[in-house]
Parts: structure tokens; sequence; C-alpha cells
């Protein structure tokens, strides 16, 4: 097949590659795992949701300076397989956290691990890895 027929059939097939849902992942190199850090605050939002769930944590920074966090944990199909509940984190709650900060020092992170106000300790999955720095 050549010619514009073959042009044609072509340029159908790059349209739909381009119009197909992307299933890759995106990596967590954003995120500073060697300088991990821990932060104890006020949950400001919970949001359990696909492609993941997010804590909004009111806490310091490396200064001491009140900042708000996003940050980021697995899906809930991980979560829940490890015991997280959709319930288990509401705004106004006390929390610590164990992050890999954002390299650009945004604040933002990738969740290690969560320490809630009950003291039960969760994790974020394997792919998130485990933290670096005890939680206590």
């Amino acid at each position: 097949m050549t010619g514009k027929p073959f042009a044609a059939l072509l340029a159908v097939f790059a349209l739909l590659a381009l119009a197909s849902p992307a299933f890759a992942h995106h990596s967590f190199a954003m995120f500073d795992h060697d300088h991990q850090i821990k932060v104890a605050g006020t949950v400001k939002d919970f949001r359990w949701q696909n492609p993941h769930i997010y804590i909004e944590l009111t806490g310091p920074d490396a200064k001491g300076e009140l900042r708000t966090w996003t940050i980021e944990c697995a899906n809930p199909g991980i979560l829940n397989r490890i015991g997280w509940k959709f319930n288990m984190i509401k705004p106004a709650d006390k929390i610590t956290v164990i992050i890999a900060p954002l390299r650009t020092g945004e604040p933002g992170a990738l969740l290690k691990q969560v320490k809630l106000a009950d003291g039960r300790v969760f994790g974020n999955g394997g792919p998130a890895g485990p933290p670096n720095i005890a939680m206590d």
C-alpha cells in the first residue's frame, strides 16, 4: 500500500493512538526519597479518589513556618488492601506523617507513613517504599 490511502490510514492510526488513555504511571523521581522529613499537623482535607488519595496537611516546614502540604498517597485499591479506610482521616484531625518532599522545595510530598491521632500507623503501600526515618 502506497500513496494517499496509506498516508490516510497512517494518519487514522496516529490519531487513535493519541486518543487512547494513558495507562502508564508517573515516576516518583520528583520526590526526594533520601531526605525524608516528619511533619506533625492538622488535616485540612482528605480526598479518597482515583488515581491517588491526597492529604492536605497544615504543618511546619524545615524552618518552622506553617505551610499547607499536599501529600500524594497510593490509590484507593492499594491502600484499602493494607488496611486504610475511606473515613479514617478527617479534616481537623491531628496526624504525623513521614514524607519524601518535592525536590523543588514546594510544599508537596509523597507519603511514606502516617500516624493517626489514635496511635495507629499506616504505610503507603509497596510502590512508595518504606520510610528511612523513624516515626517516634
